[in-house]
């Protein structure tokens, strides 16, 4: 076959310039990968042209993450553009095979399976960003793969965002702003601490750590670093000091960290090393989330070593729900189900009061997330209104509820977040007078044990129930064989009881048992059992 000369156009990074580049080679061929360099002046640019085909096909790029519009209209000029953002790992094996090259931020895992699912096509990895470490680079390799990122791209927004952080929590903005938003006016409660003369701990002295090095010296900071690979001239010509992992750590006001994320910095900071901090440290974190062991982080947020965590990066992105926090959450919010389920004509709940049992001091325990759980669950089953943190004391207020909250200091370690919740609703009767307290109004209550939100009290009742599927609570005189007959009953019906608890006045005379079932029994089997003569009240209530 007689040979031909082509000609591929390569966009160039600068608009004025244009490359090119003549080949001789048959009529029909497959490039599979070509680098070569275009001088432009002042430097050289590398491009990295892809081919599947003849010389008028174009190479596929899949875009997993999204990217400017700038970007991807440049990519448009020689590729056909894949666009798919949120891909499964499955998904995004089943669509590689397609493709000759890869756009991906931090969001994507580029697995070993996603090099073997592409059959030899896939030929480029791009990372729009720095870290590389979300991609499998022994895979890549084994693949033949380039994988390419952007080294200085964001240095300079990551730099101010990290210095953003450090402001913000030094001042407590964020706290503030939430609570001039929930109508509050704590001037002196929000000063927070200044930053001048501080020393802070430049952990990782590359590109963005050299930034955020230079902006907090101008913000007054002394500024020492720790990093076993950055040349000491550099950090002596910006006036930073560079010292070892231990000392920084334990000299430091203020850490930042800016090391990507290795074998060897996986849980850089942990029990051992938080223990070696100063009290009261301040730390943020721009880096990557594995960085930081989240759950000693949080150890030593509660016993008072770490003041305060910035953190824009997380082990996990997005968080797991499955924090420490969670279980709380949920607690509050079935608190406020099984209250609002105990009004006769529940839509007449004007006023609520929210008791927190805790060791923690007041300013260590922001309520927000807790208060708006507890009106979803007061509200949501008595309307079509859908709740959540944003619109929660809205939503409230429109509907003329009243929600206040009071603290109970308790001695001891503040470890947990909070002992207890109480919910109380005043000024309404109730379909089950035993949840009736001695002042007056539905009284419920919860605290977590090993991880699970228990009901502990209705009314002037001590309960001890796992708040999960649905509960039946029945009021009863305290005798003999109760248990058995109750259970029989739901028995017959097919109905698996998963707990049940008892709590009593005193032996022989007036108790509330509580029992939870996995599935609603009918109304015939809640009638039978209140026919039991003991038996004085009932009610279901569904969580």
């Amino acid at each position: 076959m007689a040979a031909s000369t082509s000609t591929l156009n390569v966009p160039s990074l600068n608009p004025k310039l244009s490359s090119s580049l003549s080949i001789s080679s048959p009529a029909q061929f497959s490039i599979s990968s070509l680098s070569l360099r275009a001088a432009h002046g002042r430097g050289s640019r590398r491009f990295v042209v892809l081919a599947t085909g003849g010389l008028d096909a174009k190479p596929t790029v899949l875009v997993a993450e999204k990217l400017g519009a700038a970007g991807l209209d440049l990519l448009k000029e020689f590729a056909n553009v894949d666009c798919s953002y949120n891909l499964s790992p499955e998904e995004l094996n089943t669509k590689i095979s397609l493709c000759d090259a890869l756009i991906v931020r931090s969001g994507t895992k580029v697995s070993r399976e996603v090099f073997e699912s592409s059959g030899g096509r896939l030929k480029v990895v791009g990372r729009a960003g720095v870290g590389i470490d979300n991609v499998d680079l022994a895979a890549a390799t084994e693949h033949g793969c380039l994988v390419v990122n952007a080294p200085t791209a964001n240095t300079v927004a990551a730099a101010e965002h990290g210095i953003a952080l450090l402001a913000a929590m030094a001042r407590n903005v964020a706290q503030a702003d939430a609570s001039v938003k929930a109508g509050k006016w704590l001037r002196n409660k929000y000063v927070g601490v200044s930053l001048v003369g501080k020393t802070l701990a430049v952990m990782g002295f590359g590109k963005v750590g050299t930034e955020l090095a230079r902006r907090a010296k101008g913000l007054g900071m002394h500024v020492i670093a720790h990093d076993p690979y950055a040349p000491a001239d550099r950090a002596r010509a910006i006036g930073v000091e560079l010292v070892t992992f231990d000392e920084a750590i334990a000299t430091a006001d203020f850490i930042s960290l800016h090391m990507p994320l290795t074998p060897t910095t996986s849980k850089m900071l942990n029990d051992e090393t938080f223990g070696k901090m100063k009290k009261g440290v301040r730390i943020v974190n721009v880096a990557r989330g594995g960085v930081i062991d989240e759950e000693a982080l949080v150890r030593a947020l509660d016993s008072g070593i770490v003041a305060q965590a910035a953190l824009d990066v997380f082990t996990k992105e997005p968080p797991s729900p499955e924090s420490k926090l969670k279980p709380y959450v949920i607690l509050a919010e079935k608190l406020g189900r099984l209250a609002v389920q105990l009004v006769t004509g529940g839509s007449g709940v004007k006023s609520v009061k929210v008791t927190y049992a805790s060791a923690r001091a007041p300013d260590d325990l922001d309520t927000r997330v807790l208060r708006a759980m507890i009106t979803k669950g007061i509200i949501e089953p008595i309307s079509s209104v859908f709740v959540n943190l944003v619109n929660a004391d809205f939503t409230a207020k429109q509907r003329g509820v009243r929600i206040t909250e009071e603290r109970i200091l308790l001695d001891g370690s503040p470890e947990a977040p909070l002992d207890s919740i109480q919910v109380q609703i005043a000024n309404v009767e109730s379909k089950f007078a035993s949840a009736i307290s001695d002042t007056g109004e539905i009284r419920v209550e919860g605290r977590v044990k090993d991880g699970v939100p228990h009901l502990t009290r209705v009314g002037s009742f001590e309960v001890d129930v796992s708040l999960e599927g649905s509960i039946i609570l029945c009021r009863q005189v305290d005798q003999p064989g109760m248990i058995g007959k109750v259970g029989s009953i739901l028995g017959q019906e097919n109905v698996n009881v998963s707990f049940m608890s008892v709590g009593r006045i005193a032996p022989r005379k007036q108790a509330v048992m509580a029992i939870g079932v996995d599935d609603q029994p009918s109304k015939e089997s809640l009638q039978r059992i209140g026919e039991i003569p003991a038996v004085e009240e009932i009610v279901f209530l569904k969580l």
